[in-house]
């Protein structure tokens, strides 16, 4: 397949440098003190990161060349404005920044005609997004970016659908360990009254579950909250949170 090809721009895939999570912090507070030599040795120590974003968009025709020279450029913008005192692991960053960059680059080039006002102002905000989450460590909410360029949270949304491509609901966003998580897994419900969780009788299985287990069930499918949201409130990666999510409807599953 083509995605499996040993050289893009250039460059040998199947020599790619893999760094730590401990050289990837060295290296970025190296960075922020303005060792460009340090700066040049996390780009290369991180291209497999460009290289798994890019291969989520080989069924879209585009030439992976050119995708590989973006992600690229979302991986210095990433490295650029990555705070270390966060306590984020380095990847949890840089990949929503790569895969911003290769959509921007794909909205560019996309056939479907959006109106000039609209484009600048879905840009502008994902902007604002990109500073937001780079000055607080999280992804600011539509409400933060519409107070921050003085306009109405309707005309956020608007121009940032409008620019969005249509995607699967099974088309995988990220991929940890083996797990990947898919679109349909970021979909919050705020009626999840149909829900079979919430129609069953469940609380002599639920018993049996860890405190995580019950409150990541609880938000997940009683609250509502994607799997990014309850990441960012307990504290720990949406892979996680996904492989907790499907250990416990299985433990929950396998009592019943």
């Amino acid at each position: 397949m083509q995605y499996n090809k040993v050289e893009i721009c250039g460059v040998n895939t199947s020599k790619l440098k893999v760094l730590t999570e401990k050289e990837k912090t060295e290296l970025l507070k190296r960075v922020r003190q303005g060792d460009k030599k340090a700066r040049e040795e996390l780009i290369n120590g991180n291209l497999r990161l460009v290289l798994s974003v890019i291969q989520r968009f080989t069924n879209r025709g585009e030439n992976l060349d050119d995708l590989f020279q973006v992600g690229c450029i979302g991986l210095m913008k990433a490295i650029d404005h990555f705070d270390v005192t966060q306590g984020v692991k380095f990847s949890t960053y840089g990949v929503p920044m790569i895969i911003g960059e290769i959509r921007r680059y794909l909205r560019d080039n996309n056939s479907v005609r959006v109106s000039r006002s609209m484009r600048d102002t879905a840009y502008k905000a994902m902007q604002i997004k990109e500073e937001l989450t780079a000055k607080n460590g999280k992804e600011p909410t539509v409400e933060e970016i519409a107070k921050k360029m003085d306009i109405r949270r309707e005309d956020v949304v608007l121009a940032l659908e409008a620019i969005v491509e249509p995607v699967s609901l099974y088309e995988p966003v990220f991929s940890d360990g083996g797990d990947s998580i898919y679109v349909m897994d970021q979909v919050g419900d705020n009626n999840d009254d149909a829900n079979w969780l919430d129609e069953i009788a469940l609380k002599q299985a639920i018993n049996d579950l860890s405190d995580r287990e019950k409150k990541i069930l609880s938000m997940r499918f009683f609250q509502g909250k994607t799997q990014m949201e309850v990441a960012a409130e307990i504290g720990i990666s949406q892979a996680q949170v996904s492989r907790l999510e499907k250990g416990a409807l299985d433990k929950v599953k396998k009592d019943i």
